[in-house]
């Protein structure tokens, strides 16, 4: 090696290496062959770094995805130029949910662009809409500049997903030599990196609000998750009788079972939780986006309604209602500094209020106890979220699909000590399987358990090899009525009423043994076709050394209660 005052004459592939390594990667996802060499450097000179091969490139992106929520820092994941579109699409997902993700795919070679080389296409547009940042690097140089900027703008402000496309259709810059700076900046390994604190003035204005309201919210957003805020979120519900809501999110900001927990507010919600964020005379959001499924398209709370917003992004604050305090910073600095300032005495004024809150929860419970506690066969979804609430590990990362696998979570299961985790996908079927196995690898030591339909699991069905191959033992519980059935209230209103028999094969499946197609790929496979089996197979599944999947025969004639506003 020679060493100049810029760096070391290396090969791009080393250098690429030993920054993973410096940034703390753990496990790369990817679709092979991409960067090859720099695969080979990791085995040379980091063997404890996991490449993890799977089976397609949206299943690599959520994988990667789930390791950076799980341990809220970078994951990465790649894919050479054929599939780079694929990874794309997989990137909509941490993009939504503001995770920081880094994507490296193969590029177009300048000698034989545009001349219908195999494979050739121009991706790099498509990963615009997608990412905090899109770049090219088509000099072996560039490479360890490019990369210290990818992981410094996905951790920084609200985190999310960059892309670098890497020259060559497999990345083979990296087999190029060159003077290099391999410099990693290890603030930006994690998230977050800074803590920006807030303006003294906008704290006391935003205080001033929130003590002054007779019957005031918190809706607490992912970003309490991302700054590691929950602790300083409750204390400062406690000391001033606040009720608090959540984004799906931003669930594990407060326990579901504490006084205060008002349930999941929004679209896929809880009703009482939209019940009190309705009722409020004055709403403080804090580390959420107010986006469309917070909120239900704003119904809840209505536009108008009184209200203050906490954010570590500037452009966030007062976008989507009218604000009458805004705080800018991060949102541990802002609840602490809040704590500070606060006058708990005011705490005496919103005793009827919690009354209120009280009384609405326990008429949300009354009113659906009898399906969280029934006996049906087939298993009714309603009993198995219910169930799930006392079965999980005081440690347990749970990570939940879209659709009816979010709605039936959001409304039946609750989180039941601090130390747990609740991760949810923004809008993409198929999600929560394969980010349960990039969250197993981000924290291996703790209980991993993804739930999903059946639905959503055929998606990326072959990921439970790559689970078996890789020895990643996340569960996946599997909601299993042999068909998609959210779908049914949209048939049913195309057809006028009721769906034919032809428009039901377009939601309802085969009758397929998934725990056995899933013991057959070498996983861990259990069917529950009765209520009480539930306990003694989660117990198995825990205990096994290998992945699981567990096959909950469920009623597919059962839909979720919509939101109300």
């Amino acid at each position: 090696l020679v060493s100049t005052a810029h760096g070391i004459q290396q090969e791009g592939a080393t250098a690429v290496a030993e920054m993973l390594h410096g940034y703390g990667v753990t496990h790369l996802f990817m679709v092979p062959a991409i960067m090859r060499r720099t695969f080979a450097e990791l085995e040379r000179l980091y063997p404890e770094i996991s490449p993890v091969t799977t089976h397609g490139e949206k299943a690599a992106v959520y994988m990667a995805d789930g390791y950076a929520r799980a341990g809220r820092r970078p994951g990465v994941c790649a894919a050479q130029a054929i599939g780079a579109l694929n990874l794309a699409a997989g990137l909509r997902e941490p993009f939504l949910a503001r995770s920081p993700v880094v994507a490296l795919t193969g590029g177009r070679l300048p000698a034989t662009k545009f001349r219908q080389v195999y494979q050739e296409a121009d991706d790099l547009p498509a990963f615009d809409q997608v990412t905090k940042f899109n770049g090219a690097v088509d000099d072996v140089t560039r490479l360890p500049d490019m990369l210290r900027y990818a992981f410094r703008s996905a951790t920084t402000g609200s985190p999310g997903p960059v892309h670098l496309q890497v020259q060559g259709n497999e990345g083979q810059l990296d087999r190029e030599t060159g003077v290099l700076d391999a410099i990693v900046e290890p603030e930006f390994a994690a998230v977050p990196p800074f803590r920006p604190r807030p303006d003294d003035d906008a704290v006391r204005a935003a205080l001033t609000l929130l003590q002054a309201a007779v019957r005031p919210v918190i809706v607490a957003g992912g970003g309490i998750r991302w700054s590691g805020a929950a602790g300083e979120l409750v204390a400062l519900a406690e000391d001033l009788g606040v009720p608090v809501a959540t984004s799906a999110n931003g669930r594990a900001s407060i326990a579901g079972t504490h006084r205060l927990s008002a349930g999941v507010v929004g679209t896929y919600s809880r009703e009482c939780a939209n019940e009190i964020v309705n009722r409020a005379d004055l709403v403080c959001f804090i580390g959420t986006q107010t986006g469309g499924m917070t909120t239900h398209f704003w119904a809840v709370p209505t536009i108008g309604t009184p209200a203050i917003q906490i954010d570590i992004e500037p452009v966030t604050l007062g976008r989507n209602y009218p604000l009458q305090a805004r705080v800018l910073g991060d949102a541990r600095m802002v609840l602490s500094r809040m704590r500070e300032l606060a006058d708990p005495a005011t705490a005496s004024s919103r005793s009827q209020w919690l009354a209120e809150v009280d009384d609405l929860k326990a008429s949300w419970r009354a009113r659906h106890n009898s399906v969280m506690t029934s006996d049906d066969l087939p298993i009714r979804p309603e009993r198995l979220c219910a169930d799930l609430t006392s079965m999980m590990p005081d440690d347990a990362i749970v990570l939940v699909d879209t659709g009816h696998a979010g709605m039936w979570m959001s409304q039946y299961f609750d989180l039941t000590q601090p130390g747990q985790d609740y991760l949810r996908s923004c809008g993409h079927l198929g999600w929560s399987f394969s980010a349960g196995i990039g969250a197993k690898c981000a924290v291996p030591g703790r209980p991993v358990i993804a739930f999903t339909g059946d639905a959503g699991l055929y998606y990326h069905l072959g990921e439970i090899e790559t689970a078996v191959r890789w020895n990643i033992n996340s569960v996946t519980i599997v909601n299993d009525n042999c068909g998609g059935n959210q779908s049914k209230r949209g048939f049913d209103s195309a057809y006028g009423g009721e769906s034919t028999g032809r428009s039901r094969r377009m939601w309802t499946y085969t009758d397929v043994d998934l725990a056995r197609l899933a013991t057959d790929m070498g996983a861990l496979g259990i069917r529950v076709d009765k209520p009480g089996d539930l306990r003694p197979s989660l117990e198995r599944a825990l205990e096994a050394d290998r992945p699981a999947v567990i096959d909950v025969r469920t009623d597919i004639n059962v839909t979720a209660p919509l939101a109300v506003s």
